[in-house]
């Protein structure tokens, strides 16, 4: 019959009662296999406390700032302000510059102008109103439609 310790079974908890050392022995020494330490001395529950490092005192040991610390923050940020600046250049500016295009299309709508709409409807201009245009998608039949809606003017005679 094999012990458990030989089998890899923990000794905690402990199966029967034991006297308060055996029991403090039993803990230390499961406690070090799980810090990796395999010493089983007979030291007190209060020494090896000493042993045992919290996330707290880690992070209050770590080294102190340089004295450059002004210089060395405006290299943190530089990464930052970089990708930023990309950003602008390569999405911001390039879709201010189309919506400005949109808005200068839409302001310059004319009655008789054919236009797709963002539905992908083809229809000429039958009326003009300021929220909302009119237009006419074959003989008889007018949709209303935001002038927002319209989002290409075709060259005149593209529809039939």
């Amino acid at each position: 019959m094999t012990s458990p310790a030989a089998s890899g079974l923990s000794f905690w908890p402990l199966p029967q009662p034991v006297p308060n050392l055996c029991r403090r022995v039993a803990l230390q020494a499961s406690s070090r296999q799980i810090l990796g330490h395999y010493n089983f001395g007979l030291s007190t529950l209060t020494d090896f406390k000493d042993e045992i490092v919290f996330i707290s005192e880690a992070f209050a040991q770590t080294a102190p700032a340089a004295a450059g610390g002004g210089e060395s923050t405006l290299l943190t940020m530089l990464p930052l302000v970089l990708m930023f600046v990309v950003l602008y250049f390569v999405m911001i500016r390039p879709q201010m510059k189309r919506q400005k295009e949109h808005k200068a299309m839409i302001d310059a709508l004319a009655k008789g102008d054919e236009v797709v709409t963002a539905g992908g409807l083809l229809g000429k201009v039958a009326k003009m109103g300021e929220t909302y245009v009119d237009v006419e998608v074959s003989k008889g039949v007018e949709l209303q439609v935001q002038r927002s809606a319209v989002v290409q003017v075709l060259p005149k005679g593209t529809i039939k």
